[in-house]
């Protein structure tokens, strides 16, 4: 099949998966830029870091271990964590399918109204989901739970406060909040501040990712698998402005490696089209409802069998139950 072909049969199966929408597709001389931008970022990409990116893949949500108080358990919590770096040579780039599932996602974002925002208040969110825990028996075998983390959150718009957490009906603040934010803990302020160019946006945050997940760094997750994992978090902050929100998702659509599923269920059961991409064996996946191109939440699939379960196998899952701006901590929209 020539690269026409492919790219012909990726666009039939994105209009199979995808249901008309209320919003336009995006013209076809946008998509056919920004993946000539695409694969040029990937051409020159290949020549600088071919020579010193040559570890296997491995997902954000990785291994950490540690024991606990129980006499001989050993228990693995899949949580954010790092592995090896992307070989960005044999990284395709943004299939053209998930490339019009996020410019659809962006031109709802876009025309969602503007919430007006002021100093003091808070972005609230709230999400069901469950974490995978491997834990060794006493009989020295291994058995696979899942660990609640469905929780609410109420982060300061302007970072003057610390954000206050509760889960399973305690709550807590969480230290190292407050402040102007960061991508690693964003505020409504930091996040309206962002550039809203998709490429000066993605840029910003694969230079982060570079100097925290690149080469000499100790880290093994690798720029870009960093970079969409960061883009899943901010999109699942609670409550992003419009602007920042569509150019997150555009952003997301020129990193390579990302793809579609076409049919994926978040923690709380809705079915939906997902957003993809696969790191050493995991699939990372944004959920979406197939008729508003809306985020309803993310989770992480294996890809074969191993340790964790076979292929198939959930061991991540978020779903964003509510979210909005409210005047204080503990308030709901």
């Amino acid at each position: 099949m020539n690269p026409e072909q492919r790219e012909q049969a990726e666009r039939e199966r994105a209009s199979r998966t995808l249901p008309p929408a209320p919003y336009p597709d995006p013209a076809p001389e946008r998509v056919a830029a920004r993946r000539a931008h695409l694969l040029s970022e990937v051409d020159r990409q290949t020549h600088s870091r071919a020579s010193r990116l040559a570890l296997r893949p491995k997902g954000r949500w990785g291994l950490a271990w540690g024991a606990v108080a129980a006499a001989g358990t050993v228990v693995a919590v899949l949580s954010l964590g790092s592995g090896p770096s992307d070989t960005v040579g044999n990284v395709p780039p943004a299939s053209a399918a998930s490339v019009q599932l996020l410019e659809r996602a962006a031109l709802a974002a876009a025309t969602t109204p503007q919430t007006t925002v002021r100093a003091g208040q808070y972005s609230y969110v709230k999400t069901v989901g469950h974490t995978s825990v491997l834990s060794e028996t006493t009989a020295g075998e291994m058995e696979l739970l899942r660990e609640d983390e469905g929780m609410e959150q109420w982060t300061s718009v302007d970072g003057s406060e610390q954000t206050l957490q509760r889960k399973d009906g305690n709550d807590s603040l969480l230290p190292g909040t407050a402040g102007e934010g960061s991508l690693n803990a964003p505020t409504y302020d930091f996040l309206a501040a962002l550039p809203t160019d998709p490429d000066t946006l993605l840029k910003r945050i694969r230079d982060d990712a570079e100097r925290n997940h690149g080469a000499g760094s100790g880290s093994t997750t690798g720029p870009d698998q960093e970079a969409f994992v960061t883009i899943g978090d901010l999109l699942r902050n609670g409550v992003t402005p419009p602007e920042t929100t569509a150019a997150l998702y555009r952003a997301a659509a020129l990193i390579p490696g990302v793809d579609v599923v076409p049919d994926a269920v978040d923690a709380a059961g809705r079915n939906g089209v997902a957003v993809a991409r696969t790191h050493d064996d995991e699939r990372t996946e944004w959920i979406f409802d197939r008729s508003t191109a809306r985020l309803l939440g993310e989770r992480t699939v294996l890809v074969v069998d191993n340790a964790w379960g076979e292929a198939g196998t959930v061991v991540t899952s978020v779903a964003v139950i509510d979210s909005g701006i409210v005047d204080e901590a503990g308030q709901t929209p």
